[in-house]
């Protein structure tokens, strides 16, 4: 499920558990693993303490891939990829044979650019079992960041009868995937709009599903959707979603959640809900540690700037965030580089809209030159050299973003 703000003990520390460590019942391996988890729960819980002990105990039990799993959450929730692929280095000889290593070594990679390795590893996953949903996952991380989006969907569909067993958020989060890559690529809207009403919202009909962990990739959706400026399916989405998002009890499961909800509330003019979300998420700050406060500021000035970019404030975003804004540097936030990069595609449009042109213009050449096939990019650059009266450059973005929907969809 989700996990917040680190991940919790599974099974959780039981107080019979309690005793056995103390009365010397316990065996070695049950030992190293008190040690792990006892750093994250408590008063006295320590990310540093934490990683350590998780280093510690995958040296002694490297075949533990439940602990590695554990010791990767904990990376992520606190942006740490470089750690999580040490991790799984430090593990990887003992474990050659399973295919789940593989689908742990790939995220790692992924989220330090490293895309042929990813890919490699990946394939090493998928070669085992092809139906390990992890490595799948992270194949789509990969065609997705090079921009081949027809590839993406078209293994990501043929992979989707394996997603029966996820959790909600797993099975809601490939097919975000699968939406995402659509979106990206330009194809016909309904297309992206048959993944969310089919395959994303459907899963709150389950029995056993958690709706927290279907509304971060269902909001995550609509905020693209928003920012591309399809305003009016986005909207049309949120509002049976209202009631449920003004609901405290699903508010703090995740950081990135609660910044999506922000958004979502304020752009359908739920301002005083919206409001006590941003006052609730301000308090939990100043309630951490002063080295844990110093690190969670970030994320609280990106919570105001999203909660004022649902209100339409887009000069008050550009204050709010300044001049030298990258979502990549918001990780702290617990959001994979294509989650977070929805952050990135706001501030450009809020560069374009609050009169910062020749920023945008070169925030968007730089972005293109890593991913020159994704035609959103070119239309914002398109928009920007309209803006700055350059009507021969934006001709030119115009006709390569035209060729490259053709060439993705159609």
């Amino acid at each position: 499920g989700l996990l917040a703000p680190f991940p919790l003990p599974n099974p959780p520390l039981t107080f019979s558990a309690f005793l056995c460590f103390h009365k010397g019942k316990a065996t070695e391996y049950e030992r190293a693993v008190f040690r792990a988890l006892s750093a994250l729960v408590g008063e006295d819980r320590d990310t540093e303490v934490a990683v350590d002990r998780h280093f510690e105990l995958l040296k002694e039990f490297p075949r533990d891939l439940m602990s590695l799993k554990r010791a990767q959450l904990l990376c992520f929730y606190v942006g740490r990829p470089d750690t999580s692929l040490k991790f799984v280095q430090q593990v990887l000889p003992e474990n050659q044979d399973r295919n789940y290593i593989y689908g742990m070594l790939a995220f790692p990679l992924l989220e330090l650019g490293r895309m042929d390795e990813a890919e490699i590893a990946a394939r090493k996953g998928l070669a085992i079992n092809k139906n390990d949903f992890w490595s799948q996952h992270n194949m789509c991380h990969v065609f997705q960041q090079e921009c081949r989006f027809r590839e993406a969907t078209e293994f990501m569909e043929s992979c989707s009868p394996s997603w029966t067993s996820c959790s909600s958020f797993m099975f809601t989060h490939n097919w975000w995937h699968v939406a995402v890559c659509y979106l990206e690529g330009e194809a016909p809207i309904r297309k992206v709009m048959e993944v969310y009403d089919q395959n994303i919202m459907k899963e709150l009909d389950r029995s056993d599903c958690e709706p927290a962990e279907v509304y971060v990739n269902a909001l995550g959706l609509l905020l693209r959707l928003y920012v591309r400026g399809e305003i009016g399916p986005a909207k049309e989405r949120l509002t049976p979603l209202l009631d449920e998002l003004k609901n405290e009890s699903i508010w703090h499961a995740e950081w990135l959640l609660d910044l999506l909800i922000l958004w979502a509330l304020s752009s359908m003019n739920e301002v005083k809900a919206a409001e006590n979300l941003l006052d609730s998420l301000q308090s939990r700050v100043s309630s951490m540690d002063m080295k844990r406060q110093q690190v969670m500021q970030k994320a609280i000035q990106l919570a105001d700037a999203v909660y004022k970019y649902g209100k339409g404030e887009h000069k008050a975003v550009f204050d709010a965030l300044g001049p030298d804004f990258d979502g990549l540097g918001y990780k702290m936030i617990g959001a994979s580089d294509e989650q977070v990069d929805v952050f990135n595609e706001v501030w450009y449009t809020v560069l374009i809209n609050s009169g910062e042109t020749s920023t945008a213009i070169e925030l968007l050449v730089k972005q293109i030159s890593k991913r020159e096939g994704a035609p959103f990019l070119w239309r914002l650059l398109e928009k920007a050299y309209t803006v700055e009266g350059r009507g021969a450059d934006a001709s030119v973005a115009t006709e390569k973003a035209n060729a490259l929907q053709a060439a993705h969809f159609h």
